[in-house]
């Protein structure tokens, strides 16, 4: 497109994709969803024990600022007047918890991301208190079970470890939010008036949001002992909450929220009950839309929310299946075991084999997330013989993001009763043609990847330009260019595929029962010390009308 067709472009929207790898900003035409231009900025993650992840807040909120910046300093450069950016919306990871004091702006510690471990022992100490021991108890209030993946029990461990947070708490000081939170409530002032929200489907995920009242539940709060009054106000995903208050789009409202599972369904446009995505990220997320039905699991999925794209609008919910390990293992490879330099070597690594050579990787570094929920499971290799060399490994480690796939997607479809004919992909490594393909061959099913696979920043600038008072985005799928897609095709026999993915299965069972919460002798381990929880026992879980036979059935 030349520079001067480029100045009449109409409505643009910005869209902030703050992952746990990176932070990015992209820019799109409202009419035909068109990326103009973006900019990524690169996320240190800090691991100073074992187990515990963590990132800086300020960092993070400074990428988006850079991100933003260079980003309209490129369409200038385009020719493209940065005024017609007429909203701005926002998708994050979810659960990763941070804690700041709303006087000073600052965070009172780092934010614990959502892979992080550190909480194990607040788990079994919660347990403690269900009847049963029962990790499913509260499912059917969430839709999640009690994990160390949620933000409700990171959040008890901040108030439970950090000195600064517990004053600040008793001050009155303390704000509490996942990423979407810190980053809308500093760009619309911070300190000074910043809004302090969140949105249903970042607020789903905390374990303290009732999915059917679609409210903070006080009963939750209570038994994790959280002071209700540090907890952002859940809006929808699409309606303005703030205006930016700084930099290059002073002005600009932040119309679209979405957690980034959600904002990859969203730009998918899978709008419709039964339509599914997996995304490829840091983790690996497939989400199947069940409309305004929130459908129970029976093989360890997670019920959540798809989306709620407008304050007068109906809910929409989703199975969910979530893989702590995808795109970290190719990280891992580069940065622990430097037999990469780049993620793009992988491929090339792998393609150079074809085979693992018997060769199985569980990368389960953050313990086994669903079908599983088993925080005990740890990373494994086996079949290792002398003839096996990095290139094999390389090639296990592709296979293993597909084989959780097959796992999640096995669920889905026993879940669903209707088995998935196709499946929709999306995220950074749907690049990796590789592992595309391998992919298609494990499922024995096609994979399709659109020519365009930025559907999560896309799914936050849909549901900002579609926010009442916006009004520039049309979420009908008619209404914008046809996206074009490549398919990946099985290419192996299904006996060949089973027999992979039995010896995979073989080696899941062998990576578990590896590690306990108690800490040896001699080691600081301040999360198995920490104080006991102060929150009132749980005897039972009070009865709602949702819950029915199902409430007698979870609690026997």
């Amino acid at each position: 497109m030349a520079a001067s067709d480029r100045m009449v472009l109409g409505p643009l929207v910005g869209s902030i994709d703050q992952g746990t790898s990176s932070t990015r900003f992209l820019v799109f035409n409202a009419k035909t969803a068109e990326l103009l231009s973006h900019h990524q900025v690169e996320i240190q993650q800090k691991f100073p024990k074992e187990g515990w992840v963590e990132q800086d807040p300020k960092e993070i909120l400074k990428s988006v600022h850079e991100c933003v910046e260079r980003t309209c300093e490129k369409l200038q450069q385009l020719n493209i007047d940065i005024t017609n950016i007429k909203a701005i919306g926002v998708s994050n990871q979810r659960e990763t918890t941070v804690v700041w004091d709303k006087t000073t702006g600052e965070p009172l510690y780092n934010a614990i991301v959502w892979l992080d471990l550190r909480t194990q022992s607040t788990v079994e100490r919660l347990l403690k208190r269900i009847p049963g021991k029962n990790k499913a108890f509260f499912k059917f209030r969430t839709g999640l079970p009690l994990s160390t993946y949620f933000s409700a029990v990171k959040l008890r461990w901040l108030l439970d470890n950090v000195e600064e947070i517990r004053q600040a708490v008793d001050d009155g000081r303390a704000m509490f939010g996942t990423i979407d939170s810190w980053l809308i409530w500093s760009l619309t002032g911070g300190k000074n008036g910043g809004v302090h929200c969140t949105d249903v489907t970042n607020a789903s995920r905390t374990m303290l949001f009732n999915i059917h009242s679609l409210e903070w539940d006080p009963e939750l709060c209570q038994f994790f002992d959280i002071p209700m009054e540090i907890l952002p106000k859940v809006r929808s995903s699409s309606e303005i909450y703030g205006l930016m208050k700084s930099g290059a789009l002073t002005g600009v409202p932040i119309s679209g929220c979405l957690g980034d599972q959600s904002a990859a369904l969203v730009g998918q446009m899978c709008f419709q009950d039964g339509q599914a995505k997996n995304t490829y990220g840091t983790g690996c997320f497939l989400l199947c839309n069940t409309g305004q039905k929130s459908v129970f699991s029976e093989h360890g999925l997670l019920t959540t929310i798809a989306y709620k794209l407008g304050r007068d609008k109906s809910v929409c919910y989703a199975l969910e299946g979530s893989v702590a390990i995808a795109g970290a293992v190719v990280r891992w490879l580069r940065d622990n075991l430097g037999i990469v330099k780049t993620a793009q070597e992988v491929e090339k690594l792998a393609a150079e084999v074809g085979t693992s050579y018997g060769c199985y990787f569980v990368p389960a570094f953050s313990g086994l997330y669903a079908p599983y929920w088993e925080p005990s499971a740890r990373g494994i290799i086996c079949g290792l013989t002398q003839f096996t060399n990095k290139n094999h490994i390389a090639f296990a480690a592709l296979e293993a993001v597909c084989f959780q796939t097959r796992e999640i997607l096995d669920a889905m479809n026993k879940d669903c009763g209707i088995p998935l004919t196709q499946l929709q992909v999306d995220g950074g490594m749907t690049n990796n043609k590789v592992l595309m393909q391998l992919q298609s061959d494990i499922l024995c099913i096609p994979v399709v990847k659109p020519s365009m696979p930025e559907t999560t920043a896309l799914g936050a600038a849909m549901a900002a330009g579609a926010a009442e008072g916006v009004g520039i985005w049309s979420l009908n799928p008619g209404d914008l260019t046809a996206v074009t897609c490549e398919r990946f095709e099985p290419q192996i026999n299904p006996e060949e595929s089973e027999f992979r993915y039995a010896r995979w299965k073989k080696a899941v069972m062998k990576s578990m029962g590896w590690e306990t919460s108690e800490a040896p002798p001699n080691v600081d381990h301040p999360a198995s010390a920490s104080p006991p929880l102060r929150g009132a026992e749980f005897p039972s879980c009070p009865y709602t009308p949702w819950e029915d036979e199902r409430h007698l059935h979870l609690t026997g």
